[in-house]
């Protein structure tokens, strides 16, 4: 099996870097050896390699900046992927695809399926389901995996941004009136593995048969501010010698001596976000029989794992 992966330097596209070789040869690329914003690029790289699967783990993930940078954020969320779609169908591969959360406005206080009417609320979201639609519309062979809140221990996300500013500040004050389900990148890379590894098993056809969009979120629900205090709440126990966000900060404890939860109102961004988008991943034990673990078991293995790097 040839696969041919973006994004690969980023949360998601980093951990299948590692594990995607499990199924076969693996053609990876980051943004600067593969350009999404041209097409011809796009086509070359995949018309040389011919892969069977297209994983395409690079997106615009700028949340406000999109707000501003709306064209580029259509040229690499919604005209990229419709390409690979494009050139997928043509020599008979298959799609894997990245969607958010976003694609929701968050007013539902149930978990959100699959079936559910998509109404995004900011640009960020608005890209991400135009992706999905551009995706659906060529028709192809393809798998939309929806995730949520996703964070690793490398690049840019919520559990490093905590750990930093908890060594410079001692007050920390973050928003507690939005709910979702944090989820290690890791899990989402190794739920793709298995599903992937599940219809190389089953043939052709399964890809067909199977396709479609799924949610991929960690089990439970919580708020920006628990999901802060579960953060320093490990780092607090954790043998200062091999916390990595030490080195990474150059050397510095944990100074934060309060966490104080606020409402979103107080810090208005640029681009709204969801009150809760919480996803039901029903669809994804009943079809593949795939249950990622609850938030926290996620957030205590993802410590562990890089102790023990």
């Amino acid at each position: 099996m040839r696969i041919l992966l973006t994004g690969k330097k980023g949360q998601i596209g980093a951990e299948l870097t590692a594990l995607l070789p499990r199924l076969g040869e693996v053609r990876a690329f980051d943004r600067h050896e593969l350009d999404l914003s041209k097409p011809q690029h796009i086509r070359r790289a995949i018309r040389d390699f011919q892969p069977n699967i297209i994983v395409n783990a690079a997106a615009y993930t700028a949340v406000d900046q999109a707000e501003i940078e709306e064209t580029q954020a259509r040229i690499i969320n919604v005209d990229a992927p419709a390409l690979m779609a494009e050139e997928a169908k043509r020599i008979g591969a298959s799609l894997v695809h990245y969607s958010t959360d976003y694609v929701f406005d968050g007013s539902s206080s149930l978990p959100y399926s699959e079936t559910d009417q998509p109404n995004p609320i900011n640009v960020y979201g608005k890209t991400k389901l135009a992706g999905e639609e551009a995706i659906r519309a060529v028709g192809g062979p393809h798998l939309i995996f929806r995730t949520a809140w996703v964070y690793g221990t490398a690049g840019r996300n919520f559990l490093l941004t905590i750990l930093r500013l908890a060594t410079e500040r001692e007050e920390l004050k973050v928003v507690r009136d939005q709910f979702g389900s944090p989820t290690w990148s890791h899990e989402i890379a190794k739920g793709t593995v298995r599903v992937l590894l599940q219809l190389s098993q089953q043939g052709r056809e399964a890809s067909s048969k199977f396709g479609g969009i799924y949610h991929m979120t960690a089990a439970g629900k919580t708020n920006w501010f628990e999901f802060a205090e579960a953060i320093l709440e490990r780092a607090s126990r954790t043998p200062q010698g091999v916390v990595w966000f030490v080195a990474a900060t150059g050397g510095h404890p944990l100074a934060v001596r309060r966490i104080t939860p606020v409402a979103a109102g107080q810090y208005p961004t640029p681009a709204r976000r969801p009150a809760s988008s919480v996803l039901s991943n029903g669809r994804l034990k009943q079809m593949f029989g795939l249950e990622l673990p609850d938030w926290k078991a996620q957030l205590g293995a993802a410590f562990a794992d890089r102790q023990a790097k």
